[in-house]
């Protein structure tokens, strides 16, 4: 099976240590990205860690194919136990770091411990450089960049960074690189916060030697040659479809479509769009800079999910309001869905739907833990009360746009997924849109979502982007990995199980699995999902499923 070569990088920030690790036998059985990070991070992060404390551990991961130069692979995995969730979490972010990653020979970089000082952590192909860095507290992420411009001669594609939300732990915090590019779901930011990192750059030029399949210039030709919507308009291409015939949160889940949906949406922001946009040896480039002519105000985006936390979730009907939001969570460094969810529980508790100016206001709060910015940067499970709103997460994460109370299948999803309400965890909502899958009902769907479950995880894993899937099929994945469809999945099957065991020494069960809507049958259908999953009643892994796969924490 093709599998991602390179050392594993450990950083101890603690005493400014590394050590390189050859894990050629854990990659072989892990592939890569998530499922290797995951299979780490399961066996060397004490089950009963802080999630801001020194002895939680933060992987970056690469895949193989980020070796090819094949479309639809210019992203990379980074997984941590959540400070949002209090579970593991993994997320990925696109860009263009994933070669220059690989260029230093590693395939995994771990950082574990607690600096005294701000640091940035410096990897080449020779060596590991550690430079204490006060003159960016609180720096922008884009600062940050200017910065390592300035001194290293490296690019924001060189880098990841943590903006002021990162620094001053906001559970939603991002990680960035190239600027606007986020691992943005669980708080991961808030993690290298604790960690006092401020930055970490890759250079070299000792990539490993990984041989892909010749059928990547086939894909690679077919992004090129598409004429999707998705060129044009990215994800947000969906919205007013979406608002018209399923469902569009709106003012903090009161109300289920946005009456100005099409002020907010595709065709708002492609007349926004002013370049192409793209990931690393991409050609289906669906990415969306946009700027606003009249106030200067540029960013890349809103995607959808954007547009629904900071537009129609906040009564938001103006687009360059949107695109603002977007830009201030970018560079103060904080995951866009939970951010503006956790800003519209509040216009909701103020009776405020619809003030953008104060919803900026409040991103800058919340990163920098200024007045009631301190209290939502705990996130909306941990402030819901003292708001008096309802409690719209799951597992500590807040919503996805995609509406569980219209697509149930999309609904159980969220209440059984180890990551919490996210919706990139299982592929049931396309499903539903498409009508491939009724929308209707809970029961009967537990088979479907277990393989949508583990599909994902192989291609968080591999690392093949999520818009790669019409282009990048099964049949192909066979032949890009060498090795039969149910072995891929049984990869990310395994990964899903790993994060529940972990997840389930730390005390998560079944009354950690269920949604705070009302679902058709929901607990039958959760009871089937373990079934197929081979767990307890009690959505617990039986002990001795599991085998150690990764070398022990020293």
């Amino acid at each position: 099976m093709l599998h991602a070569r390179g050392s594993l990088l450990t950083v101890d920030v603690s005493d400014q240590h590394a050590k390189r690790t050859d894990i050629d036998d854990v990659l072989e059985r892990t592939v890569g990205g998530r499922a290797t990070a995951t299979a780490l991070a399961h066996d060397r992060i004490p089950f009963d860690a802080d999630p801001f404390g020194p002895e939680n551990r933060a992987y970056l991961s690469t895949g193989p194919l980020q070796q090819s130069q094949m479309s639809f692979t210019g992203r990379m995995n980074m997984t941590a136990l959540s400070p949002l969730t209090d579970g593991l979490a993994s997320t990925n972010a696109g860009g263009y770091l994933s070669r220059n990653f690989a260029d230093t020979g590693i395939s995994v970089l771990e950082i574990v411990g607690e600096s005294d000082d701000l640091v940035a952590i410096h990897v080449t192909d020779s060596g590991v450089e550690f430079e204490a860095v006060p003159e960016l507290e609180n720096a922008l992420v884009p600062e940050v960049s200017s910065y390592m411009a300035e001194t290293r001669d490296l690019g924001p594609e060189n880098c990841i960074a943590i903006g002021p939300a990162g620094e001053n732990l906001v559970r939603f915090a991002s990680v960035m690189t190239f600027d606007s590019r986020a691992f943005g779901r669980g708080g991961l930011g808030a993690v290298l916060g604790s960690k006092n990192v401020k930055c970490v750059t890759f250079e070299g030029d000792s990539a490993p030697d990984i041989e892909v399949p010749s059928i990547q210039s086939e894909i690679h030709r077919e992004a090129a040659q598409s004429d999707d919507r998705m060129k044009r308009q990215g994800t947000t291409g969906g919205t007013e479809f979406i608002n018209d015939n399923f469902s569009l949160p709106t003012r903090y889940f009161d109300d289920y479509s946005f009456e100005h949906a099409d002020q907010i949406g595709g065709n708002a922001v492609e007349e926004k769009k002013y370049k192409k946009g793209a990931c690393s040896a991409c050609a289906y480039a669906c990415k969306l800079p946009t700027r606003d002519e009249e106030t200067g105000l540029e960013t890349e985006g809103p995607e959808f999910e954007t547009v629904y936390s900071f537009g129609s979730l906040q009564g938001v009907d103006d687009i360059v309001d949107v695109m603002k939001s977007n830009e201030l969570c970018d560079v103060l460094g904080m995951d866009t869905i939970s951010a503006g969810v956790t800003i519209a529980a509040y216009l909701k508790s103020e009776d405020a739907f619809g003030d953008a100016d104060l919803a900026h206001e409040l991103v800058e709060k919340i990163a920098y833990r200024e007045g009631v910015g301190d209290t939502l940067a705990e996130g909306v499970h941990r402030c819901h009360d003292e708001l008096g709103v309802d409690d719209y997460t799951v597992k500590g994460m807040e919503f996805a746009a995609h509406d569980g109370r219209v697509l149930h299948g999309q609904g159980l999803s969220y209440a059984v997924a180890n990551r919490g309400a996210d919706h990139m965890y299982a592929g049931m909502l396309s499903l539903e849109y498409s009508g491939e899958l009724d929308p209707e009902g809970t029961l009967g769907k537990a088979e479907t979502l277990v393989h949508e479950e583990n599909a994902s995880a192989f291609r968080d894993t591999g690392i093949v982007c999520a818009f790669g899937g019409e282009y990048v099929t099964d049949e192909r994945l066979e032949t890009l990995f060498d090795a039969p469809i149910d072995q891929l999945l049984a990869v990310g099957a395994k990964t899903v199980t790993r994060e529940r065991h972990f997840n389930n020494q730390r005390g998560f069960d079944v009354s950690d699995d269920g949604t705070p809507y009302e679902l058709p049958d929901l607990e039958a259908a959760i009871g089937e999902y373990y079934e197929a999953r081979g767990w307890s009643e009690n959505g617990v892994v039986p002990e001795g499923t599991l085998e150690p796969v990764s070398i022990s924490a020293d």
